[in-house]
């Protein structure tokens, strides 16, 4: 558990020692005609890449009527009521703690 923990976390954090390294530069390179419209791919790859994922992994994790109603109730609370996702975060863990106690 630890390991994964740490694996992820460092994921994580070297995207966003690259975004912070990166950010000053944007606004030039947004300038730039041939940049912009390679940014603009960036973005559109991006942005396919993050739904063939959210794809697989929705294949993966939602396997039972638990985690089919917190799916539910998950994008319900962010779409209509704009609920911040860390807290559903948060609720998610505590509903997955619970269940495996209860089991």
């Amino acid at each position: 558990m630890l390991r994964t923990m740490l694996a992820v976390s460092r994921i994580f954090l070297l995207a966003f020692v690259l975004v912070w390294l990166v950010n000053p530069w944007v606004t030039k390179l947004r300038q730039s005609a041939w940049a912009s419209g390679f940014l603009d791919g960036v973005n559109a790859a991006s942005l396919g890449l993050m739904a063939g994922v959210s794809y697989t992994l929705l294949r993966t994790a939602v396997v039972d009527g638990l985690t089919v109603m917190v799916a539910v109730l998950s994008v319900l609370a962010v779409f209509r009521f704009k609920v911040n996702s860390a807290w559903l975060v948060l609720a998610g863990g505590i509903i997955g703690l619970i269940a495996n106690l209860l089991t």
